[in-house]
C-alpha cells in the first residue's frame, strides 16, 4: 500500500485548523495545535502562502486562508450551482428533442462534462459525466471557445488534431468558426469529432454576463440533420435551454 506524503498532509491539517476558527493563528499557535516544531511550520506555511492558500498579517504576523483557496472554493460551488440549475431544463430538452444532453465547463485545455442526461428510448448508452471532450472540434468547445476567453485562448495554443476530415484546426478557419458561433448564438459540429455524429451547444451565462458553461445536444447525423443542416427545431430548443438556465443563474436579457 503506498503512503501518504506526510508534508501534504500536514498542509492540508493547518488549512483545515484555519478554516476552523474564527480569528487569525500566529505561528506558535498552528505549531502547538499540530504537534509541530516551529521550524517545521513555518517552512509548510510559507510554501502555502506562496501559492497563495494563506495569507499573513503583516502587521500581527498571524495567519488566515488565502484568497486561492477561497477561489478554488468559488469554481466548485459554481459548476455545482450551474449542474443544480440545468437540472430540470435539460431533462425537458432529453426529452423534448429525443436526444442525449450534455452541460460542459472549461477545464484543464478542454470541456469537462458535468452533467449528461440520457437520450429517452430504451438504447443502451453510458454516462459520460466527467469525460473531457476537445475544444476545438465539439460543439460545446467551440461554444466556449468563443464566448470565454480563456478558452479562446487555450483553444488556440493547443494542438487542434483532426479527428475526421471535416475537422478546422487551421487557426484563420477556426477563428471564422467563433465568429459565426457567436454572429448566431450557438455552435454547431457535424462529424468533425466523430464520424456519423452531429451536436449543437448554446453558451450559459451567469448574472454577471460571464460565460459558465455550454449545454447541448448529441446524437447521429441522420436524426439531427436534414437537407445536410442541423434542424432548426432542434437549435432553437437548445438555445431555449441555455437561457432558462442563464435566467435561473440570475443573468438578464434572455
Amino acid at each position: 500500500m503506498a503512503r501518504n506524503i506526510q508534508s501534504l498532509e500536514r498542509a492540508a491539517a493547518m488549512l483545515r485548523l484555519l478554516a476552523g476558527g474564527e480569528r487569525r493563528l500566529g505561528l506558535s499557535d498552528i505549531a502547538s495545535s499540530l504537534g509541530l516544531a516551529k521550524g517545521t511550520a513555518h517552512g509548510i506555511l510559507r510554501t502555502l502562502q506562496q501559492e497563495g492558500f494563506v495569507e499573513q498579517d503583516d502587521t500581527s504576523g498571524r495567519y488566515q486562508l488565502g484568497a486561492e483557496l477561497l477561489r478554488l472554493g468559488t469554481t466548485y460551488l459554481d459548476v455545482h450551482e450551474l449542474r443544480a440549475r440545468a437540472l430540470v431544463w435539460t431533462d425537458d430538452l432529453a426529452r423534448s428533442s429525443g436526444e442525449s444532453v450534455y452541460l460542459g465547463v472549461l477545464h484543464q485545455q478542454g470541456v469537462l462534462i458535468v452533467h449528461h442526461v440520457f437520450r429517452p428510448d430504451d438504447s443502451r448508452q453510458v454516462l459520460e459525466i466527467g469525460a473531457m471532450q476537445p475544444l476545438h472540434s465539439t460543439a460545446l468547445g467551440k461554444v466556449l471557445s468563443a464566448y470565454d476567453p480563456v478558452a479562446h485562448s487555450e483553444a488556440l495554443e493547443a494542438d487542434r488534431k483532426p479527428f475526421t476530415d471535416r475537422t478546422v484546426c487551421e487557426p484563420a478557419d477556426f477563428e471564422h468558426l467563433l465568429d459565426l458561433t457567436r454572429a448566431r448564438g450557438y455552435a454547431a459540429d457535424v462529424e468533425e469529432t466523430w464520424e456519423g455524429v452531429a451536436s449543437v451547444a448554446a453558451p450559459i451565462h451567469d448574472r454577471r454576463r460571464m460565460p459558465v458553461g455550454a449545454v447541448g445536444i448529441t446524437g447521429a447525423v441522420e436524426r439531427l440533420c436534414r437537407g445536410g443542416e442541423l434542424r432548426p427545431d432542434l437549435i432553437a430548443a437548445v438555445r431555449d435551454c441555455a437561457r432558462a438556465v442563464s435566467r435561473d443563474l440570475g443573468a438578464q436579457r434572455f
